[in-house]
């Protein structure tokens, strides 16, 4: 179907309330990790996103068959492996698809997975994944693009993480679950998407110690039962929400959040002047008549700023006065948002991954997403100006943000996207 460009009339203020939606980063992996069972699982909590369809047709490939049992409910069930190939048709459009390769390995001993894709800004490598596999016993090959993996027996030893990786943390755990070895990650992950992953595999079985932490200890065990599992809020969605809120100088009340998820976007932003009320799993931003104040921000990885919220912030310092400064280090060439910043009149400057923005007013201007979060940035600066902003490049937000224009106006912002038109049958 034709995609078309999300339209933004700025210059008003959000109000009311917004529910997070569920995690589309903590959706995944927990889809991949239903391969492991052969029996059905049921989740709550799945986005309809793109990439939860492009990770539903990788894994019906793969031998699952999946039916939406509800608007966000989901069942899986996998009675058998049918392919232990992963072909890049469908590993190239998303590179979380690279743990499936943990996951098949698991259940049939062997998998290829090619290398993946996704957003089009710079590399993220895969060599954590393989070192760790190989460090616990996997014979890993590459030919062409082509990653396989053959496992003799159980997977068993430890190994040390040589940087924080979510992805790589995913893959050992998953490749690691099914058997009788023992199995330790040091330096492993402690992102939410991590702790949610093993908190679902232990609800079926699994015993895996050290959610939370950064040693991982995986007791393998031979089969996994099926069950009922409700997948944690975005941390990401909400992060970008309150984003807008203080954009716009709004108030907003955000719900199903995990407050505890959001610590340094709240510290943040209440460091820039924005009032935030944690009542449960509401959030209240309340950026209404402030002055806010420019402030320096450095990425981390969790429970530091993260990387996926870094664009939005951009946005929103490049409407403060002063000299705001932005280093990611994470993902140092994330920045394909600032040309298009630009474009609305921001001013930043880069260096190697660091942005300085002298904050001022922004203006609407014809704007294109190259990727998921830089797409969020324009909507957010789209909502900060006072004439009409056109977004191209909607593909990336539907990775990211489900029904985004009607959500939008739910709560205040003039956003549409003008039907497709139909090529005539004189044509």
């Amino acid at each position: 179907m034709q995609l078309t460009p999300l339209h933004l009339q700025g210059g008003r203020d959000l109000s009311g309330e917004i529910a997070v939606q569920p995690s589309k980063n903590a959706a995944l992996p927990i889809i991949v990790a239903s391969l492991l069972s052969s029996e059905p699982v049921t989740l709550h909590g799945v986005p309809r996103l793109s990439d939860v369809y492009t990770i539903l047709d990788l894994a019906q490939h793969i031998g699952t068959r999946h039916a939406w049992v509800g608007p966000n409910s989901l069942t899986l069930h996998t009675p058998e492996i049918l392919n232990t190939d992963a072909p890049y048709a469908l590993v190239s459009k998303m590179r979380a698809s690279f743990i499936i390769l943990g996951a098949i390995l698991a259940r049939a001993g062997q998998a290829t997975v090619s290398m993946p894709g996704g957003c089009a800004w710079g590399p993220r490598p895969v060599d954590q994944h393989v070192k760790a596999l190989r460090a616990l016993g996997a014979e890993i090959s590459e030919d062409g693009g082509n990653f396989g993996a053959v496992r003799h027996g159980h997977l068993s030893g430890t190994f040390v993480f040589e940087m924080l990786t979510v992805g790589g943390t995913h893959n050992a755990v998953l490749a690691s679950v099914l058997g009788g070895g023992v199995v330790t990650l040091e330096n492993a992950s402690i992102d939410t998407d991590v702790v949610d992953l093993v908190n679902f595999l232990n609800t079926l079985g699994a015993r895996i110690e050290g959610a939370g932490t950064n040693t991982l200890t995986i007791h393998g065990v031979a089969a996994l039962r099926g069950g009922e599992y409700t997948v944690i809020p975005d941390r990401i969605e909400a992060g970008t929400f309150m984003i807008a809120a203080a954009a716009t100088r709004s108030r907003l009340t955000l719900t199903n959040v995990r407050p505890d998820h959001l610590r340094a976007i709240t510290a943040k932003l209440t460091e820039m002047g924005v009032d935030i009320l944690e009542a449960g799993d509401r959030l209240i931003v309340d950026a209404r008549d402030r002055e806010l104040k420019p402030v320096n921000v450095t990425t981390q990885s969790f429970p530091g700023f993260p990387t996926d919220v870094q664009p939005q912030m951009s946005a929103l310092l490049a409407t403060v006065p002063g000299t705001s400064v932005i280093q990611d280090p994470v993902y140092p060439d994330r920045l394909t948002h600032v040309a298009e910043l630009q474009r609305m009149g921001a001013n930043i400057t880069v260096s190697g991954y660091t942005q300085v923005i002298q904050g001022g007013k922004l203006h609407a201007a014809p704007v294109k997403a190259a990727d998921l979060r830089a797409g969020a940035a324009l909507f957010i600066a789209a909502m900060t100006t006072e004439g009409e902003t056109v977004i191209d490049g909607v593909q990336y937000l539907n990775r990211g943000y489900e029904r985004l224009a009607e959500r939008l106006r739910s709560i205040g912002a003039n956003a549409w996207q003008p039907q497709p038109m139909l090529a005539s049958a004189m044509d």
